[in-house]
């Protein structure tokens, strides 16, 4: 199963309630007390974040985090990659862990290129401003195959 852990979901939940209060400054508690996750965890996550880029940290008495760039600028692709690393589906797609010993006689290799190429792209076009916004319209339809149709949304 394809799954984003826990961590990358928490900080999207977490990244996407700066993005609605964007230019305000929370510090580890507030999230912990609206996301209702424990403190150990959350700040665990903002540390993480803050290094990579898309928080801002600042001491003091009125000190906390806020967002190190506008919600339009972050992407889910860039959240992911701060807190699991490389997106990738199978071994040889993951450009840090180098090649699988099967690799050059693999009959599907350049499928799963092609199909990891698909979800980074799609995670790439999904921003944090987005996340903060119902979702209208229809889904993001990958491919261009004939038997594909994208799924409406009320």
């Amino acid at each position: 199963m394809l799954r984003v852990t826990k961590l990358a979901d928490y900080g999207i939940i977490m990244l996407t309630y700066f993005a609605g209060n964007n230019d305000k400054t929370f510090n580890a508690k507030d999230i912990a007390r609206v996301v209702r996750l424990p403190l150990p965890v959350v700040s665990k996550v903002l540390k993480t974040l803050a290094r990579a880029g898309l928080l801002a940290s600042q001491r003091g008495t009125k000190g906390g985090y806020c967002l190190a760039l506008e919600p339009e600028r972050i992407t889910v692709a860039a959240i992911i990659r701060a807190l699991e690393g490389p997106i990738a589906v199978t071994e040889c797609t993951d450009p840090a862990h180098g090649d699988c010993g099967l690799e050059t006689g693999c009959p599907v290799r350049t499928n799963w290129q092609m199909i990891n190429h698909a979800i980074h792209q799609a995670l790439e076009g999904i921003t944090l401003a987005q996340m903060t916004q119902p979702l209208r319209g229809s889904l993001v339809q990958l491919g261009e195959s004939r038997q594909q149709q994208p799924v409406q949304m009320p």
